[in-house]
């Protein structure tokens, strides 16, 4: 299993909401580090995280390189909190890559937020 360290910044944009969801929003981030591009994609939300009680999906395809591989992958996320309690599953959605990246799996675990709104994430390659 290999391990690399990136970040990320994020813009959401309030979009139109779809049935079941509470808001949807439209997502672009900027990567560096070991991961060195852009994705874009779309977030689901539902409950009501003032509250403690909260999830979303989300869905993003990252273009770039990763480790210097060029390509893209897909990634896909579920968070949910209860009782205030945070869980998240950040995947590469298998069979998703292409060019460099094709076969590519593993998952991504987010780490610090910084002030400035940049996440610390690790990529844990399998």
């Amino acid at each position: 299993m290999s391990h690399l360290t990136a970040t990320f910044t994020i813009d959401l944009t309030p979009a139109e909401v779809l049935p079941g969801a509470a808001d949807r929003f439209d997502l672009a981030k900027t990567w560096t580090g070991a991961l060195e591009g852009t994705s874009r994609g779309i977030m689901l939300t539902a409950g009501d995280p003032a509250s403690g009680s909260a999830s979303y999906i989300a869905t993003e395809t990252f273009e770039g390189a990763l480790d210097g591989r060029e390509g893209s992958v897909t990634f896909q996320q579920l968070g949910t909190m209860a009782g205030g309690e945070p869980e998240l599953r950040y995947v590469i959605a298998p069979g998703s890559g292409t060019g460099a990246l094709a076969g590519l799996t593993g998952t991504l675990l987010i780490g610090a937020i910084e002030e400035d709104g940049r996440h610390q994430v690790t990529v844990e390659l399998t």
